[in-house]
């Protein structure tokens, strides 16, 4: 869930925070890889580290301070590389997002357990590269996550949003998100908003 304006991100980045990738309910162990029109959405590879660095560089300033980088230039390309190479299927966590006709990982998507839900109900997860705002991607990798996550029984997916977000939370009404009326406001950062969708 990170960011300006025009950033398609919600709820969460990486660092300390899940970056296992989603195993396939049916069969346990096993990795998800999705499929749409345009994009992949697949395990990281060690080689991508370079990519979440990108992302965790781009993060608005309105972001709070652990999930961007730190005067000591933390988390590095290395330490990220280590969270890839490390992490193992579960039954949730974020994938890479590729485009298929040209290879390139433009950032991820996918379901994180923030700890703000309601038991059995993870939220929906996305941050792109900002080169890569406003082509639709967000919604296009949302859309075939929560599909997965529909099919592999979840019947309600939550997600946390800025409120002054206002790209991710046009992407996130557009899979069908609505905003409750929880909300926690931060005086520096701003207020998180709480949304939910039922899948089933």
């Amino acid at each position: 869930m990170t960011t300006p304006l025009v950033d398609e991100h919600a709820c969460v980045g990486y660092g300390h925070e899940r970056v296992a990738v989603m195993a396939a309910a049916a069969t346990p162990g096993s990795e998800v890889v999705l499929e749409t029109d345009r994009l992949l959405l697949r395990r990281w590879r060690v080689a991508e580290a370079a990519v979440q660095r990108e992302l965790w560089t781009e993060r608005d300033p309105r972001v709070p301070p652990h999930r961007r980088i730190d005067a000591d230039g933390n988390p590095t390309v290395a330490e990220l590389a280590d969270l890839i190479r490390t992490s193992q299927p579960s039954p949730i966590g974020l994938l890479a997002i590729e485009r298929k006709a040209t290879g390139d990982v433009i950032g991820y998507c996918g379901l994180t357990d923030g700890g703000r839900g309601s038991e059995g109900e993870p939220e929906l997860a996305f941050e792109l590269l900002r080169r890569f705002w406003r082509q639709g991607y967000a919604t296009e990798a949302s859309v075939a996550v929560m599909d997965w996550a529909r099919s592999s029984g979840y019947a309600r997916l939550s997600a946390t949003v800025w409120d002054w977000n206002a790209a991710s939370r046009r992407v996130l009404a557009k899979v069908g998100f609505t905003e409750t009326e929880r909300k926690e406001v931060d005086p520096v950062h701003g207020t998180t908003l709480f949304l939910t969708s039922q899948l089933i």
